[in-house]
Parts: structure tokens; sequence; C-alpha cells
């Protein structure tokens, strides 16, 4: 609550300049020390998604041959949702097994042959030289079963390859490929299916500028807004502040994510919010304007039966009490610039001074005083009577 109160003083330099010799009044603006909330806040936007997303690609080449789901499909783990044609696949594993068997017989008969060339190198019926020879011969034929049975396994992979299922329960966010399309994964892995696992828990991933992100914590409240429903207010929490910075266009900011639940699923995927993040909260405590704190009584502009009774603390506010102008020491807490936490030191309802009004002067008539060759206003007198 603000209250003016008028007293008389001594003449302001502008007014000195008009040479009037009475005196303007004085207005002492007054507000109360009051309980109340302290906030601040950050603004930002931020753009809405899942909190876990998957994206369904596939490690071999084909042609799609079925799809079993579609857009917003609800899937399970483990869920069969699309197929690559195996004719290619099967016919690769059906040429490593047979590698593989035509290795294990050449294993069969490196191993004979050494038997025998080291029995025969054991009499001394043959040279060290041949027998090294058959020996080698032998463990190349135990390698190349090892990698024909590698190979093998390599292409049962493959052809499981071709099933490929959903890896979490969810809901399909998006399709890239149709039936009969060929999928390439020469150099990476296409995406097939983009699969959110619960849209009921959804995040915005907020981009907060450099200036802002001091004040930023985990924990935090924040409420947000998105167009699609302008009249909704949703509330989340901050529940991670990124180190990772961004630059564009020589604008720093850094990724903060927040909650948000979506239990009605109102929130879809995308959606860019308007984001407030609370940096400061103080709820029920005794609370003064800021300026208060800055108001200082002037001795040159008191009047000459009035008095001022100071302090040397850091921090004071003033009351006036009759004809005496008091500082009460006060000790302060947060602020948001408007309003100042009072942690002791005044009782609530306190009235003190936060400001001080000269009286009015009319500007345009004191430059008509000062200056005899500005214009007149219309309809003014420019004759003394």
């Amino acid at each position: 609550m603000k209250r003016i109160t008028t007293i008389t003083c001594m003449a302001t330099a502008a007014v000195l300049l008009t040479a009037c010799s009475s005196k303007p009044e004085t207005a002492y603006e007054t507000t109360k020390v009051e309980r109340g909330n302290i906030s601040t806040s950050v603004t930002a936007t931020g753009t809405i998604e899942p909190v876990t997303s998957v994206e369904v690609g596939t490690q071999v080449s084909g042609i799609v041959s079925h799809i079993y789901v579609d857009y917003n499909s609800v899937v399970t783990a483990g869920q069969v949702i699309a197929e690559l044609d195996r004719t290619n696949l099967i016919s690769e594993l059906e040429t490593s097994r047979a590698n593989l068997t035509s290795a294990q017989s050449s294993l069969q008969y490196q191993e004979a042959n050494y038997n025998r060339y080291k029995q025969l190198y054991d009499k001394g019926l043959i040279s060290a030289n041949d027998f090294e020879q058959a020996r080698l011969s032998y463990v190349q034929a135990q390698q190349q079963v090892t990698t024909a049975r590698q190979s093998v396994k390599r292409a049962e992979t493959n052809l499981g390859y071709a099933t490929i299922t959903s890896p979490i329960n969810g809901v399909v966010l998006s399709k890239a490929v149709e039936e009969g399309q060929t999928v390439a994964a020469s150099f990476s892995t296409p995406t097939l299916f983009t699969i959110a696992q619960d849209l009921t828990d959804m995040r915005v991933i907020a981009d907060i500028d450099e200036a802002d992100i001091g004040d930023v914590r985990e924990g935090q409240r924040v409420s947000f807004t998105v167009d699609a429903f302008p009249d909704d207010v949703f509330q989340g929490a901050v529940t991670q502040v990124r180190q990772q910075p961004t630059t564009e266009s020589n604008v720093v900011t850094y990724e903060v994510v927040i909650s948000a639940p979506n239990a009605d699923l109102k929130l879809k995927p995308g959606l860019t919010a308007n984001v407030t993040i609370f940096t400061l909260e103080k709820n029920n405590v005794l609370t003064v304007a800021a300026k208060a704190l800055r108001f200082s009584p002037n001795e040159a502009l008191i009047a000459e039966d009035e008095s001022i009774e100071g302090s040397d603390a850091p921090n004071k506010l003033w009351v006036r009490k009759g004809k005496v102008f008091k500082a009460i020491p006060v000790e302060i807490g947060v602020t948001n610039g408007t309003l100042t936490e009072i942690v002791s030191g005044i009782d609530a309802g306190t009235e003190v001074l936060a400001d001080m009004v000269f009286g009015e002067v009319e500007e345009e008539t004191a430059q008509e005083n000062s200056n005899p060759f500005m214009p007149k206003r219309p309809g003014s007198n420019n004759k003394k009577k």
C-alpha cells in the first residue's frame, strides 16, 4: 500500500531558476512492510519429446516383405513389426554350412596325415621338414574349421535380423518404409521405425541463455504452455542441467531437461513449449518494496524544524514520526529487484518511507519565465494586467 504525505521544504534548483519566492511542497511516498511471496523466473522455449524413444533399424540389406504395424500402433517388447525377404540370407547360410562341412572333412584328412607323418618321423624315416609341413597343414585345417563355424554363426545371425522386433513396450511414432521397399545397410543402419516407450511421461528440452543458466538448478518448479492448448498451464520440474553448450549466431545456450507428466496425452512429441522456470521462490515471508531500502532523507530538503536520526547499519528502513526521520536497521534476505525479504529488525504492518516527490512546477511556465523568446501557448495571456 502506498501513501503520499506532504510537507514544506526548501526550493529546488528548477524552482530557483524561476525566481519564485514561495517554497514547493515535497511529498513522501510510503509503503508497508507486509507478508508476501518473493519469486524470480527464467523464460525460454523448448521442445516436447518422449523420455525414452528408440529408433529401430536393420543391420542387413534386403527387400521389406511384410510390415505388421503402422503409425500410433501399440507394441510390446519382442513383438514382430516387420520382416525382410530371406531368400539371399538363407542362401548365404546354406553356403556357409557347406563350407563348414568341407573344412571339417579337410581337417579329418590332415589330422590322419599328421599322425602318419609323426610315426614316420619318430622312426627317423622322414625328414623334419616333411613332418613340419604335415603339422602346419593340420593346424591350418583346424583354423579353417573355426573360420567356417564363425561364418555359419554370422549367417544365422543375419537371417535372424530379417525378422525385426520391437525392443521396448511403446507406441510407433514414425514409419520410414513400406512393403516392397529395398533397404541398404552397407554404410549405416537405416531407421525403419521410431518407437516411444511411454507417452504419459514426456519431457521438455529447453534452451536457456548463458546469462540465466547460473540460476537454474535441478528440482526447481517449472510451468509451461503450448500453442495447441493456450488455456492450459502444465507443471513440471527441472531434472537435468546439461553442461554441453550450443552456439548459434554467437548466442550460447544450454539444454535443460524438464519433466512433463502427460496423463491425459495432450502433450505430443515435437510441440513447442513456452517455459517459465522459477529460480527463486519464498512464500509467506516479511517483504518490503526494494526501493524503500534505497531511500534516504536529504538534509538539504527537509524543513528547518525537522530532524534526522540516522544509523550506520548497511541496510535500514526509514520511518517518519512527527517531525523526526528515524532509521531502523534491518537484516535482509533474498530479493527479486521489486520486493526484498526482511529477516529481522522491523514488524509487519510498519509504514516506511519509499520515495520523495517534489511539488509540481509547470514545465512550460518555467520555460516561458526563463526564456522571453519562447513562443507563448495558445490561449495564454501575453500581457501583464
